[in-house]
């Protein structure tokens, strides 16, 4: 994936519409894209928790397990996992188990993200692979976005 700035920003907003049918469900407006090393999308995801009652269904799983089925493998080696949030502790150990080669994401998320905030598991150099993070893309859209959906829920 060309990372000039243009290709990310559409990608960061067809994730952002991913995030939209999470909130049309009545989920937290994140949305995941998982993208092969050719820019071709290969998996796509949202949040599913309420719907499925899933603690699992968050965005980024539901579209690394679309890209593992997509590839026939669960090494997604070379792909890039592209979301509306930062990604939790679940969804980053996930991200570094399938061995994406670069994360990026629009909002950090200072209560639970795992990507440089709260916590840096895709950076510990214990763990047999750190993929690149690229945080804070079309952040303000997507803070935004989840904005929107909390004043109206809490």
């Amino acid at each position: 994936m060309n990372l000039n700035h243009p290709e990310l920003l559409s990608v960061l907003r067809q994730a952002i519409k991913l995030g939209d049918k999470a909130a049309q469900s009545g989920d937290v407006p994140i949305g995941a894209l998982v993208i092969d090393e050719n820019g071709q999308i290969i998996g796509r995801g949202y949040n599913l928790r309420e719907g499925q009652h899933d603690p699992t269904g968050h965005a980024e799983i539901v579209a690394l397990r679309e890209a593992g089925k997509t590839r026939g493998n669960w090494r997604l080696e070379g792909c890039t996992l592209v979301v509306t949030l930062e990604p939790c502790a679940m969804c980053a150990g996930a991200a570094v188990l399938a061995r994406v080669k670069r994360i990026i994401f629009g909002a950090w998320d200072p209560k639970a993200g795992a990507c440089g905030s709260l916590r840096d598991i895709v950076r510990d150099t214990r763990l047999n692979h750190n993929p690149e993070v690229i945080g804070g893309v079309c952040e303000k859209e997507c803070e935004a976005q989840l904005q929107k959906y909390f004043s109206a829920h809490r």
